[in-house]
């Protein structure tokens, strides 16, 4: 999993919009959330986890130790029961059970590129980070 640790400064988006819309984010949010280009930190201590997504409108951090259920509150305000799992040394599984449920999967392309997929009601959107 150390592959996945880092700073990653998104690089491409698609369809996030939608996502967005699928999990119920307002039309405003909507236009904030797509016109910002968050970083996100990846980091382990022990074995904690976090992951620090920062932005010019909003930073967020959850720490988690991998496979442990916890409480979250999204970016967009949701409050969700999370569990992070790991698949292999290039993937991170962070599974959202709430209103509705939503999937997001951080994966390693290569050793500079990260692609995250956000999945919920059918609806998939595609983020694409470098490494910084």
């Amino acid at each position: 999993m150390a592959k996945l640790q880092g700073k990653w400064r998104l690089d491409s988006s698609d369809n996030f919009d939608e996502y967005m819309k699928a999990v119920g984010v307002g039309m405003v949010m909507r236009k904030l959330g797509g016109a910002t280009k968050p970083n996100q930190e990846i980091s382990q201590d022990g074995d904690e986890w976090s992951i620090k997504t920062l932005s010019t409108v909003k930073n967020t951090e959850v720490k988690f130790k991998l496979g442990e259920a916890f409480d979250e509150t999204t970016a967009d305000g949701r409050k969700v029961k999370t569990t992070i799992t790991a698949e292999g040394d290039t993937k991170l599984v962070q599974d959202q059970k709430g209103d509705p449920d939503s999937v997001l999967t951080r994966e390693l392309t290569d050793d500079s590129t990260m692609t995250m997929s956000c999945v919920a009601k059918g609806v998939t959107a595609t983020r694409v980070y470098k490494r910084e």
